[in-house]
């Protein structure tokens, strides 16, 4: 009998929820982290919706990455929940997650610095369809997981460094490859930490191109941490903003960037008089 994986476990909780009622695919219930007598994140109750891209943001020290990092499971949580397709996957470790769906983007620990552009996206391609490692065999006998690679490299635009090894690769060549082995595992979840630190300014406009078109996919959530507020405007459908670990505001970007509470807490202007 074929063991059940961990997607299998939460997409089997998520079945036994009432169909008619609104279940969010993504969702933090009181997400608490505390390091020492520091609350870094404080009671974060959020929802994330498929077919919207949801930015985080907030001065520095707000609890951003950390929140990011509760939910993506580099962090264990002191408290509250976070919930994927109606399933508890609080104690679950980071690969589980992963296999269940969630995918981080922006950690350059995930390449294969010894292995050329094209060996990434296929064995990202190959994991994905849960095949067993034969580079040789594999390649031979799956002619359609190569055209999968092949395509995939098309979309981030690196088919003309597919020969490459992932270590000579530029900075934001090497980011456009993150996003190609995420798009390979077919995550449900986008997960957009800074995504144009350390980038040029040439290279910028390309990977917020690849984020735009993947909010083409209305079944996908996309999250994104960014403090980049001109960034934040050409991306977002909504703004969270986090302050001293607790979630201040949610709502539309024109809303949420024009409120009292961002100007002062997140800008650090004095808000117009008049605004809310």
């Amino acid at each position: 009998m074929r063991r059940r994986s961990v997607r299998d476990r939460i997409n089997d909780d998520a079945s036994r929820t009432d169909t008619a009622s609104v279940t969010p695919s993504l969702e933090t219930r009181d997400l608490t982290i505390r390091f020492g007598g520091h609350v870094a994140v404080d009671g974060v109750t959020c929802a994330f919706q498929p077919g919207e891209l949801t930015a985080i943001v907030g001065p520095n020290g707000a609890g951003k990455t950390t929140y990011f990092n509760l939910i993506s499971g580099q962090l264990r949580a002191t408290s509250g929940q976070v919930l994927f397709n109606g399933g508890d996957i609080t104690a679950l470790a980071t690969p589980a997650r992963a296999r269940a769906g969630l995918g981080r983007a922006f950690q350059l620990t995930n390449l294969f610095p010894g292995l050329t552009v094209a060996e990434n996206v296929r064995l990202a391609v190959q994991a994905e369809a849960g095949v067993h490692y034969d580079m040789l065999r594999v390649w031979r006998d799956h002619k359609e997981l190569i055209a999968r690679a092949d395509e995939i490299l098309e979309e981030v635009a690196l088919s003309s460094r597919r020969e490459a090894l992932a270590s000579a690769l530029s900075h934001g060549d090497q980011r456009k490859l993150e996003v190609a082995l995420m798009i390979a595992l077919k995550p449900q979840v986008f997960m957009f930490d800074e995504p144009t630190a350390g980038m040029s300014v040439d290279e910028v406009p390309v990977v917020l191109d690849l984020i735009a078109r993947l909010k083409q996919d209305r079944a996908k959530i996309i999250l994104l941490v960014e403090h980049k507020m001109d960034v934040v405007r050409s991306l977002a459908d909504r703004i969270i903003v986090l302050h001293n670990g607790r979630l201040v505001a949610d709502g539309k970007p024109a809303e949420v960037i024009a409120s009292k509470i961002v100007q002062e807490a997140y800008l650090g202007v004095a808000p117009q008089e008049g605004t809310p």
